[in-house]
């Protein structure tokens, strides 16, 4: 079963962390999304990570709400409930989490530091994997190939 670090491993150079100042207006983390193509981003206060800010949060606590993105400060909107991942946790304990919280994006920390982060997209392609990879075995072992003899 794959981990939490085989899908960091698999993303190399791709597995940036990004993040803004918990003074930051909503706009500004809107831009660093859109830069970085990604859905979220870390919510700093000084070197400690306090929240998360997403997409999801974006269009639920800011503009429902009437909170205009060039005034409105992260740390308003932000998630402030941190659920996060160890390196060795395993991608079916990571759609369990996505699924019970509702989240689509987890930090991992290891050594109390933020290491990588993973999306639901990163999650379903290693289920996707293993599941192609178990496949493969199963057809090897029926079929009597792929064995050295």
């Amino acid at each position: 079963m794959s981990t939490v670090r085989k899908m960091l491993d698999e993303k190399g150079e791709s597995n940036r962390i990004y993040s803004v100042p918990l003074d930051a207006k909503v706009l500004d983390a809107l831009k660093v999304m859109a830069e970085a193509d990604t859905g979220c981003v870390l919510v700093t206060q000084g070197d400690k990570f306090v929240g998360i800010f997403s997409e999801r949060d974006y269009a639920r606590l800011g503009e429902l709400k009437g909170h205009c993105a060039k005034d409105t400060q992260v740390d308003s909107v932000m998630t402030k409930e941190l659920v996060s991942v160890k390196p060795e946790t395993s991608v079916q304990q990571c759609m369990e989490l996505m699924t019970k919280y509702h989240i689509r994006h987890l930090p991992v920390v290891a050594d109390e530091h933020v290491v990588g982060m993973i999306s639901i997209g990163d999650v379903v392609r290693a289920k996707i994997e293993d599941a192609e990879s178990t496949i493969n075995e199963l057809e090897n072992y029926i079929l009597g190939t792929g064995y050295g003899r």
